[in-house]
């Protein structure tokens, strides 16, 4: 099968390599000087104190690949509006989209029944894109490994090796179960859950409190967690977006208190968004907070912990120069 992995950087470069040495078709659409890297000593990973590489198509056009079957983004869902139209030539009518991202997906109310017609603004800004990337063509991935790129071409696992698919409607897919067996091949786990927003929620569960939280105020996940002030904001966050997912059909098999004790046992672990704030970088608001105040507002679930710390990290942001969305109007 062919498989083009668009933003081919430490989450999307682990799969492109691990593929590519199973066997499959793989191309990647990368920039700068990760693309140069790759185009002159192809794709590294490193991963268990060893070093493994994998020649790789590798292009800034993708008009130059063609339509694929698969098409995997793992870019974050910031930088998907921008670049959408962008994906036109790897898009086939047959083509799957993976959406490897984290937070609320475009695609979320596909298939949902009740909300078909409705899209979320936070992560497709006017429908551009869900008029490029047809949400009937979207396939759920919920991305567990943590990854870096430690230097151009040069990716470095650090944990977790587990991508969890799902269709939209439930359904368990030929399309789901020939990339769950490709991804299995390639030594992931891949388990094809007839359920994915529950599993969507699990994840955003924890990134939508801790994720801003540590942005605002420096903490690692350890003391974010277990720290009872800060613990008891987090926790207010979680119980209202836990509402927001139950209005919308979603089951938790876990409870609010057990959850954040899992994030407390990773330990002194920077999230991803205070590490994107401190290196200059845009974060992962609107995907993993604006989406579910949005959603609130849809379900009508007040969410007054969560919109206060919205507005917070929005405003820190802004004061960062990361973030341009508009200001709210009264």
């Amino acid at each position: 099968m062919k498989i083009c992995v668009f933003g081919a950087g430490a989450i999307g470069g682990y799969l492109a390599v691990r593929l590519k040495n199973a066997g499959e078709d793989v191309s990647i659409v990368a920039r700068g000087p990760h693309l140069a890297a790759i185009k002159e000593n192809g794709l590294t990973l490193r991963i268990d104190g060893r070093e493994e590489v994998a020649e790789i198509a590798a292009t800034d056009d993708p008009a130059a690949l063609g339509p694929q079957d698969y098409l995997v983004i793992t870019l974050k869902a910031h930088s998907v509006p921008p670049i959408a139209d962008k994906l036109a030539p790897l898009i086939g009518p047959d083509t799957t989209i993976v959406t490897g991202m984290n937070g609320v997906p475009y695609w979320y109310f596909h298939g949902l029944e009740g909300w078909d017609e409705r899209r979320i603004e936070a992560v497709d800004p006017g429908g551009v894109v869900s008029r490029a990337l047809p949400p009937a063509q979207a396939l759920g991935c919920v991305v567990y490994p943590a990854c870096e790129v430690d230097e151009p071409g040069i990716v470095r696992h650090v944990d977790g090796d587990r991508f969890t698919l799902g269709e939209p409607d439930g359904s368990k897919s030929d399309r789901a179960t020939a990339l769950s067996e490709a991804l299995r091949a390639a030594g992931f786990k891949a388990p094809v859950r007839p359920r994915i927003r529950d599993e969507i929620w699990v994840k955003l569960w924890g990134n939508l409190a801790f994720n801003p939280l540590s942005a605002l105020t420096g903490e690692t996940l350890d003391v974010l967690a277990t720290q009872p002030d800060l613990r008891a904001i987090a926790r207010a966050m979680m119980v209202e977006g836990q509402a927001v997912a139950e209005a919308f059909g979603a089951k938790f098999a876990i409870g609010v208190d057990k959850r954040i004790d899992g994030a407390a046992a990773v330990g002194a672990h920077k999230t991803s968004m205070l590490q994107d704030l401190e290196r200059g970088r845009p974060m992962e608001i609107d995907a993993l907070v604006t989406a579910v105040a949005e959603l609130g507002r849809l379900a009508e679930v007040p969410t007054p912990a969560i919109d206060t710390v919205l507005a917070l990290v929005q405003a820190r942001a802004r004061t960062a120069g990361t973030y341009s969305a508009p200001r709210p109007t009264a």
